[in-house]
């Protein structure tokens, strides 16, 4: 049995693990915290626009209690995708839907005395205070959760080289294996498999992560005699999941992938993101309007023509022309002879560094949206000419056809642009990811993180 310190610790841990992912909505003081932080918002703008401090206090009430369960709705919709849905987003989500309910709620009962412009005013305000909130909870609660490894070999190593690479809420503290190879890090606790269920008692780790390439039923017979002792148990891909926000192309199994990514994966309702696709692509050759004058006169400075056609493959493979303004030479390519863009690619005319960066080039594939060719989010459209030598190199690579090809995606945000089969396979790990999460919610965010990934030019080629 633990320690009665090791029992302490690992309920503290829990307690704010349950904020962090917003299992149940978050521990009973990050819930008074809402309210109270809505609470005072509200009280503030009323007595700012001259409301009596009583009144002020008690119109403040409902307004905090409407918001309320949308920030528990969103606490917990985002749960499954930390890196995707973080507190800004949590927090523009609960106020938007707090001031549409509570618009209603003033419909309904007029008598409660708030016009729109007070409720505009309270609905933008909580946003900043609430997502100031959210944030700070969470750097509170970034004490780590141990995580214990079962497996060696290749995909161990891999994933405890990422964890420590990159920014997670997850610490892996041991590695349980009979064949740990010598690539591990440096001071890598290890126990043999035999040790399982002594190494999860003196750990007392919140995750044991499946990594074993063999032998699982053994892994599984003794993780069963340790489940009295609390702890959740997750395979390797579904660690990636929520760690990294990808999948490992490498580790993932035809077994897994018809089980888990189709038969998991929630119905996406097209009709629905038609019906998205549509408003935004209308809206986005609105704003793009005034730059046209801009870009044809970068582009009709050489020679050639202003849009540049190239044959994409599409959902299931369909072939489609893609359109894009031109920012190579006329002759970018031999004829038969594709080519990756390179950094630096001695090809981009004068100012088609500046298209490619902002992706102001890509504004014709908006048209491409509204033909039905293409939608707004998605695992990019690839070049038939690409396509059968990365289903060589890449496994699951045609997979990513199961959708339509997408502006931007998951893959454009997290991924720098890729160049090889190298570059490809670290963009289908993003994109399966999408594949499975995708949702209206998920496109809506990928759609404003897309904004400050063309702000700073990330990804550019």
């Amino acid at each position: 049995m633990r320690d009665t310190a090791s029992e302490t610790r690992a309920r503290e841990r829990r307690g704010w693990r349950q904020v962090v992912d917003g299992k149940g909505g978050g521990s009973w003081a990050h819930i008074a915290g809402r309210v109270l932080v809505v609470w005072i918002v509200t009280y503030i703008v009323l007595r700012t626009d001259g409301e009596a401090s009583g009144r002020s206090a008690l119109v403040a009430i409902p307004v905090a209690l409407v918001t309320l369960p949308f920030l528990r709705w969103a606490t917990q919709a985002a749960r499954a995708m930390p890196l995707a849905f973080g507190p800004v987003v949590v927090a523009a989500a609960a106020s938007a839907l707090g001031f549409l309910a509570m618009a209603a709620l003033l419909f309904l009962v007029p008598s409660i005395g708030l016009d729109r412009g007070e409720l505009a005013i309270i609905a933008l305000t909580s946003f900043a205070v609430t997502a100031v909130w959210e944030a700070v909870v969470r750097r509170s609660a970034s004490t780590p959760a141990r995580v214990l490894v079962v497996g060696g070999g290749e995909p161990a190593r891999r994933v405890m080289e990422t964890t420590s690479r990159e920014s997670t809420p997850f610490e892996i503290v041991a590695v349980v294996a009979d064949d740990l190879d010598d690539d591990f890090p440096d001071g890598t606790s290890y126990f043999r498999l035999a040790d399982l269920g002594a190494a999860i008692e003196q750990l007392a780790p919140e995750l044991v992560v499946v990594a074993v390439e063999r032998g699982r039923p053994e892994v599984f017979a003794k993780l069963l005699d340790a489940a009295s002792e609390d702890f959740r148990m997750v395979g390797l891909p579904e660690f990636y999941e929520v760690a990294f926000g990808r999948l490992p192309v490498r580790e993932l199994t035809p077994a897994w992938f018809m089980s888990t990514l189709h038969l998991y994966n929630r119905p996406y309702n097209r009709s629905a993101k038609r019906a998205f696709d549509i408003i935004v692509a209308s809206l986005g050759l609105v704003i793009a309007l005034p730059l046209l004058p801009f870009i044809v006169l970068v582009v009709k400075r050489t020679s050639g023509p202003l849009l540049y056609k190239q044959t994409r493959s599409g959902e299931h493979g369909r072939p489609f022309t893609i359109l894009k303004f031109r920012s190579m030479a006329a002759a970018a390519e031999e004829p038969g002879k594709a080519q990756w863009a390179d950094h630096d690619d001695p090809r981009i005319i004068a100012g088609g560094r500046l298209l490619r960066r902002t992706r102001l080039d890509e504004l014709p594939q908006l048209w491409n949206v509204l033909r039905g060719d293409m939608t707004i989010v998605g695992p990019r459209p690839e070049r038939p000419e690409f396509m059968a030598l990365l289903s060589q190199e890449v496994p699951f690579w045609s997979q990513r056809l199961v959708a339509q090809p997408g502006i931007t995606g998951w893959a454009q945000i997290r991924a720098p642009y890729s160049f090889d089969e190298l570059g490809a396979e670290e963009k289908l790990s993003y994109d399966l990811w999408y594949l499975r999460h995708r949702s209206l919610a998920l496109d809506t965010v990928i759609c404003v993180k897309t904004v400050s990934t063309l702000l700073t030019g990330a990804g550019a080629r």
